[in-house]
Formats: C-alpha cells, sequence, structure tokens
C-alpha cells in the first residue's frame, strides 16, 4: 500500500492503495464516483473511460500509481447538474439505450468537441472509435455530438481579459 495524491474533478484526495490497482477501481471503490463503468478490463469497451489531463482515457488500464501527476475529471466532474451541452444533447437524441456504455460515450465526446467545436462525421466516428454500443445507438450519438456542438459554438464568448475600469 502507498498514499497517493489524485486530484479528481478538482479535489485532492489522498487514497492509501497498491499502486497498481488500476485507477477505475480507486475512482469507483474508493472515492465512491461510481458513474465511470467497469465493462471490459483490457480497454477495448471504452466504458471506462475518464479525462486525464483532459485527453480520453481508459482507466481500467491506468494504474493509479500513473494518475497521481494529472488532473483527472470523471462523468461527474463535467457538469454539477447534469447541465453540460453533450448531457443534454444525449437526452434530447433519445441515446442511451441500456446505458452501460454511457458516460464513456459522453466522456469521449466532451474531449473531442474541446480539441474540435465543429466535428466532422468523419471526426466523430475516428475520435469514438473504440467507445463500444451493445445497443447500436450510433447514429444518435453522432447526431447528439452535432447538436451539442452547435450549442457549444452559439454560447457567448467570455473575454479572455476583462478591460479595466478606473484610472488611466
Amino acid at each position: 500500500m502507498a498514499s497517493i495524491k489524485l486530484t479528481i474533478n478538482n479535489q485532492v484526495r489522498t487514497l492509501d492503495v497498491d499502486p497498481e490497482m488500476p485507477l477505475l477501481w480507486a475512482i469507483r471503490d474508493v472515492v465512491g464516483l461510481t458513474g465511470t463503468k467497469f465493462g471490459c478490463g483490457i480497454a477495448q469497451c471504452g466504458a471506462c473511460t475518464v479525462h486525464l489531463d483532459g485527453a480520453p482515457t481508459r482507466s481500467c488500464s491506468v494504474p493509479v500509481s500513473a494518475a497521481a501527476s494529472s488532473k483527472i475529471t470523471t462523468i461527474e466532474g463535467i457538469s454539477k447538474n447534469g447541465d453540460h451541452p453533450v448531457q443534454k444533447a444525449w437526452i434530447e437524441h433519445q441515446v442511451p439505450q441500456c446505458g452501460y456504455c454511457q458516460s464513456g460515450q459522453i466522456m469521449s465526446a466532451v474531449a473531442l468537441l474541446k480539441q474540435n467545436p465543429k466535428p466532422s462525421d468523419e471526426e466523430i466516428d475516428t475520435a469514438m472509435q473504440g467507445n463500444i454500443c451493445r445497443c447500436g445507438t450510433y447514429n444518435r450519438i453522432r447526431q447528439a455530438i452535432h447538436t451539442a456542438s452547435a450549442t457549444i459554438s452559439a454560447a457567448p464568448k467570455m473575454p479572455k481579459s476583462t478591460p479595466k475600469i478606473g484610472k488611466r
């Protein structure tokens, strides 16, 4: 056992765990954030996708010790009230069927839209490759990503710096 500090959803947590424990189990069993799902255990299905420093990563294959210096974001960390544009688009397009793959699908879609705010169908398909949906809602997933893209693109942009008011 080792004392490992993880930053999960902007909160620093110190865990006393085996350094080789998969990050997935630290997130689910030790921290108690159960939105990230176990699917295959070999990084092939995408159900366990989280963001490590913004990049979609299969948490079932990353030792907790390898994530200690990263900023980890789980499905619980993308919005406080489930109102991220991707989550809203998922509901609008009725993407979830059984729902098991959805947190991983959403995490991959959020990462895609941060990197590429207006992806083409081909870019969506490439980015979402490896996220398996047993229910086959891939067309709805693509539609939802386009809807979220439009919502994000239409949102007012915050200025990078605030002009100083007062003395000149």
